[in-house]
Parts: C-alpha cells; sequence; structure tokens
C-alpha cells in the first residue's frame, strides 16, 4: 500500500537520538565534558564525557587510575563554578596531589557512606539533585537492578556521573551506556578500552600519556620515559655486598 511520507517522519528528538550501528551516537541532546585526551574523546559519542548519563570506569583496583584519568575533565568543571562530590572513595583523597590538577580542597565534597546500602542511596539522592558538577561515586557490589535505577535517575542529572567499580564487573551485564576499562601503562601512559559505547565496539585499548600539569615542566626526559633509558647492567665479575660472585683466584683459593 502507498505510504505517506509524513508518516515514515520521525519526531525531531527521536532522529536525533538514533543512530547507525557502525557509527557512533549522536550526543545532540546530551551535553559531554571533553575529557582532555584528543584520542579518547575521538572514540566517544560526543566527544567527551556524557551529562544525563551514566559512565562506569573499570580497573584492577581502586584508587589506581581515577584521579589521572578524570583529572583534565574535573579541572573544567570547577573553573565553571562547579563541585566535586566524591562518594565513598576507598582512600582518603590526597590534597597536594588533588592540588596539582586544579583542584582546590573547596571545591570537593566528600561523602563517607559505610555499606553497600548507603553509598547507592546518597548516589541516588545526589543524582536526583541535580548538582552543578561531577558525581563520583565507587560501587563495588552495585547489581543490575540498582544500577538500572540510577540510570533512570541519570537521565534527568545535567552533570556527569562516574561509577567505579571493579574490573571483573566487565563480564556482568550493566545498564550504563559508556563503559571503560583502565589500567596503568609504562611511563606515565594509561591504558583504556571502550567497550560498550553507543555505535560500533572498539577493538583495541587506547595509550595516552597522563602526566599532572604540575610535574609536566620539572619531569626529565628519562623520568617521562624511563622505558626508553635501560639501566645498564653491573659487571658480573665485581662483587657486591650479600652477592655470591667469586673471582678467579678466589675460586682457586678456595680449592
Amino acid at each position: 500500500m502507498p505510504v505517506d511520507d509524513d508518516v515514515l517522519q520521525l519526531p525531531e528528538l527521536a532522529g536525533k537520538a538514533m543512530w547507525r550501528g557502525n557509527e557512533l551516537g549522536s550526543s545532540a541532546q546530551r551535553d559531554v565534558v571533553a575529557t582532555g585526551f584528543d584520542a579518547l574523546d575521538a572514540e566517544l559519542p560526543g566527544g567527551g564525557w556524557p551529562c544525563r548519563s551514566l559512565t562506569e570506569i573499570l580497573q584492577p583496583q581502586p584508587a589506581l587510575c581515577e584521579w589521572r584519568l578524570l583529572g583534565a575533565s574535573l579541572k573544567r568543571i570547577v573553573a565553571d563554578g562547579g563541585q566535586i562530590i566524591l562518594v565513598s572513595p576507598p582512600k582518603h583523597p590526597h590534597l597536594p596531589g588533588l592540588m596539582q590538577h586544579g583542584l582546590h580542597p573547596n571545591q570537593i565534597v566528600w561523602l563517607d557512606a559505610k555499606t553497600p546500602a548507603e553509598r547507592l542511596w546518597t548516589t541516588e539522592q545526589l543524582i536526583k539533585s541535580n548538582p552543578a558538577g561531577a558525581i563520583l561515586s565507587w560501587l563495588p557490589q552495585a547489581r543490575q537492578e540498582q544500577l538500572r535505577r540510577l540510570q533512570v535517575h541519570a537521565q534527568t542529572c545535567d552533570s556527569p556521573v562516574f561509577l567505579f567499580r571493579p574490573a571483573a564487573a566487565q563480564f556482568d551485564a550493566s545498564p550504563a551506556p559508556l563503559r571503560l576499562l583502565v589500567d596503568l601503562g609504562p611511563d606515565w601512559q594509561l591504558a583504556v578500552k571502550v567497550f560498550k559505547r553507543r555505535g560500533p565496539s572498539h577493538e583495541h585499548s587506547l595509550a595516552f600519556f597522563s602526566i599532572p600539569d604540575s610535574l609536566a615542566d620539572v619531569l626529565t626526559p628519562r623520568q617521562r620515559q624511563p622505558s626508553q633509558f635501560p639501566v645498564a647492567l653491573e659487571n658480573p665479575r665485581v662483587g657486591t655486598l650479600g652477592s655470591s660472585t667469586h673471582t678467579v683466584a678466589e675460586h682457586q683459593y678456595a680449592h
């Protein structure tokens, strides 16, 4: 049957929210915050960390890569007057280190929720309050249905919401539209794999340097890339304290 062309026209909002499976999703209706890494921005829908959506960051152990990965973007957020809200970080924030990223103590709010239920409730209330800034929450034990509830509320939150979870969670289903696996690499590098996003799968890991601004001008080339300057091997014939190295004369005398 002939179909009127108007019937095939999608509403404007629905059209902008759709994308082809082999293309990155459109972020026309979603603000983003630049990550500070051009290679990473190129692999994220919209070119940055999404707002009104959850972002899951998985890593081998907590307090390993969070600040090096997010430092540049959080600096932009506080420069615009926002605050960084932390929910149960596994370690006490190191203020001198955060100041190297341009973050000052009066721009950081730390909420120490003890139990998994308290962490989840606190995170949900923060998302629903729609604060100006960014929400960083450590939820190692969150279940899929709990994450789905957070994602529903995050769609009305103008701030980026980052959830930190263990690397083993990559094998569990999650409603978060953006999921990354992050680990440390050699020479101040971060190894990042975007294994879930609105668009085609990302097959390879990204590797890029992540050096705090305050250290960029003081690190020597050897300190920036120690793997490029191998340490010379010691002379095996030179004995050292506690070693079992003997000279030929000592060997003959022993016999």
